[in-house]
């Protein structure tokens, strides 16, 4: 049986200097709600509440916590508490910006400004269903992810990462404005005390190294996330998750499908950030930024008809194995 999710905080709840408007969405760890300040001014404000940690009925302000869990929902809390003390310090438009942060109701509340506009994600999927060869033009790519990068580089340089890089996490607001959202301090600290919690990655956009306890992350994962990124932006589709690469790595192969359309340079980026080996990624934003900048070295390369058969022919099989999978028939031999 599935665990109900712990209820969000009723219309009209009063917390610190805010009312609670209603709920604009919900995570695996918190809430976020529009609500009005006592200036009448719109903020988001973000609550901590893990859904695999707490429960809370309908009506009710405080989260229960069972025991032996009350450890973990501390440590989380902590983590989130410092996410927030962190993000305050940060003014920069392409991060998103925390006014306050306060304790009550035995929570963490994160104030900050509300956006007005869509994820990329939601622009991608729109894209997608034009089904034209570019999903995105590559100026609107190379220009957006330059703004998410000018964010991403400030948070670095904070001690911070993001590690949860993601469409559904690059907020653009209807002033075209490109702005990191959702940032993932107490997600990474659950995700690795505690073996009933499970795993908080995205699948396609989180590094190796995120799989894994006994490898560090660093700057570059947040990167691997942002090559992960530009990939959805160029066909529409998050890539493979890591350790399906691992196993045998298609990244080659789905890039070439767009070789031609896109420039050989922002082809090289993606590969150089999605590199299996954290080593053979760019280990700053910096390194990227100056590479993603280098617009005057686009060179298309245009594939034989032999590639173009080539390319028919692996999709042709991928979809065989698809559909003997679906029927039950395991792998073709």
């Amino acid at each position: 049986m599935s665990r109900v999710k712990p209820a969000p905080l009723p219309t009209n709840t009063v917390i610190g200097d805010y009312r609670v408007v209603r709920r604009i969405s919900a995570g695996g760890f918190g809430v976020v709600y529009l609500a009005l300040g006592k200036d009448g001014q719109q903020v988001a404000i973000k609550e901590y509440l893990p859904a695999s940690l707490t429960a809370r009925a309908p009506g009710a302000l405080v989260p229960e916590v069972e025991p032996e869990k009350l450890s973990l929902y501390r440590l989380g809390l902590k983590s989130f508490f410092e996410e927030g003390r962190a993000l305050a310090q940060i003014t920069h438009p392409s991060v998103v910006s925390v006014h306050n942060f306060f304790r009550e109701n035995e929570t963490v509340y994160m104030v900050m400004n509300h956006l007005e506009g869509a994820t990329l994600q939601d622009f991608v999927v729109t894209a997608r269903e034009l089904k034209e060869a570019k999903v995105f033009r590559e100026s609107t790519i190379r220009s957006l992810f330059d703004e998410v990068l000018r964010g991403l580089r400030i948070v670095h340089q904070h001690k911070m990462l993001h590690l949860d890089i993601k469409p559904a996490n690059i907020f653009v607001t209807n002033d075209d404005r490109a702005v990191l959202i959702d940032f993932g301090a107490a997600r990474e600290v659950l995700s690795k005390e505690g073996n009933f919690v499970r795993p908080m990655y995205t699948p396609g956009f989180a590094a190796p190294e995120m799989y894994r306890r006994d490898v560090a992350l660093g700057p570059w994962t947040d990167i691997y996330a942002i090559g992960a990124c530009i990939y959805a932006c160029m066909l529409g589709i998050p890539p493979n998750d890591a350790p399906k690469r691992g196993e045998k790595d298609r990244l080659e192969l789905a890039l070439s499908k767009v070789r031609g359309v896109y420039s050989d340079n922002l082809i090289e980026l993606v590969q150089w950030c999605m590199a299996l080996n954290p080593q053979s990624r760019p280990q700053s934003v910096f390194l990227l930024q100056k590479e993603l900048a280098r617009e005057d070295e686009r060179s298309y390369t245009k594939l034989s008809v032999a590639e173009k058969l080539r390319m028919s022919l692996d999709s042709l099989v991928g979809d065989s194995r698809k559909t003997m999978q679906r029927a039950g028939g395991g792998q073709p031999k």
